[in-house]
């Protein structure tokens, strides 16, 4: 099944904007905000929150231009550290989510990189209250395996995101929520390889992904 690749980036368009929505909208209300304000420890206040606001834009924004984007320069590897640190801006900064990075390698291909980066943010957000996220991949004779486990009190990942993940999604079905899901089921598809995700029984949501040796870069 091939989703109209037109309509998959309105799809995907849609997620980022309403991922940003949020800080973007904080920023808004912050500054109508200190515009009216002239108590010295309210405006200290407001700049704060716009200060809070400001990076989380940035950070989601250095993300989504990595996992989704053109990001890492026109080489077909890309400096894992570059991952990690998208990551950690993501989901580190609050400490609501502990990062167990196992990435050993010291660059991947750009395919690679947005597969581990999609895998992460899935498995970042089924994390409601928080918990811990590791983040591990590494190179073999086969291919570049990634695998990405997430636990915590409450782990809830939507059943399309799961559907989408191994392929069984109806095109015309297809959510913005499940963008990120569809992207790395079709990128690992068209590499040879596969994604695998643990039963909704299990304790811990374990995603794994082969992507093979000859897989083609992603732009």
């Amino acid at each position: 099944m091939t989703i109209n690749p037109v309509d998959f980036a309105g799809l995907l368009c849609s997620r980022l904007c309403h991922d940003l929505l949020s800080p973007v909208g904080a920023l808004n209300n912050g500054i109508e905000l200190l515009a009216d304000e002239h108590d010295p420890e309210m405006r200290a206040r407001c700049l704060d929150l716009l200060g809070e606001s400001a990076r989380a834009s940035a950070n989601k924004l250095k993300f989504f231009r990595l996992a989704f984007g053109a990001a890492g320069g026109f080489g077909e590897m890309v400096d894992t550290r570059e991952a990690r640190t998208a990551i950690e801006g993501l989901f580190g900064k609050e400490g609501r989510v502990e990062i167990g990075w196992m990435v050993g390698e010291p660059t991947l291909s750009k395919t690679a990189i947005k597969i581990l980066l999609n895998l992460a943010l899935i498995g970042g957000d089924a994390l409601v209250r928080g918990g811990r996220l590791d983040v591990g991949a590494e190179n073999g004779p086969d291919g570049t395996e990634i695998v990405v486990r997430a636990e915590g009190p409450r782990l809830v990942l939507d059943p399309e995101l799961r559907t989408a993940l191994q392929g069984e999604v109806d095109e015309n079905a297809l959510t913005p929520r499940a963008a990120a899901a569809w992207l790395v089921h079709r990128l690992a598809h068209a590499s040879g390889g596969y994604v695998r995700v643990s039963d909704a029984t299990e304790p811990v949501l374990l995603f794994g992904a082969l992507l093979r040796a000859d897989a083609p870069v992603a732009g």
